[in-house]
């Protein structure tokens, strides 16, 4: 599976990645090893606790190696006539304008505008161009979205 990613968030979530496998993984390793010198570790919260969180890290550890192993660098592509991750898209949703920035779902913020290229609308706007209509499912029924700009 390809994630889409900027430059800059790849980078983000290399750091993220470097700074579990090394520290993080250090200080549950020191935790653990506490924990287990308070004895009977079937009743030890402390014990359960640093498993607990470990096997977080180490899950977000996995996700993130498969993340930046699979990672697109997403490059605007200013004379691009064809919606793609990267694009930016200025719709009328009932007259209304929105602006949307296609991005990877690693970076989607959709309170800021940024839509993930696999959300409902995301895909519905994808391979499209300006002076199309996308119609999207939503739980309130069918909303459509009237493509005017692209950039």
């Amino acid at each position: 599976m390809d994630y889409y990613v900027t430059q800059e968030r790849l980078e983000e979530l290399k750091a993220e990645l470097s700074n579990l496998k090394t520290s993080n993984r250090v200080e549950i390793a020191n935790k653990l090893k506490r924990a287990k010198e308070f004895g009977d570790l079937s009743e030890n919260a402390e014990y359960l606790a640093a498993r607990e969180e470990q096997a977080n890290v180490e899950r977000r550890i996995g996700d993130l190696e498969e993340i930046v192993r699979n990672a697109v660098i997403i490059k605007k592509n200013i004379d691009q006539d064809i919606i793609d991750v990267g694009s930016t898209v200025e719709v009328r949703r009932n007259g209304q304008p929105l602006k949307f920035n296609i991005v990877g779902s690693e970076e989607a913020k959709p309170e800021a505008g940024l839509i993930s290229n696999e959300s409902p609308i995301g895909k519905e706007l994808l391979g499209h161009k300006v002076g199309d209509s996308v119609k999207v499912d939503t739980p309130n029924g069918e909303v459509e979205y009237k493509i005017f700009k692209l950039s």
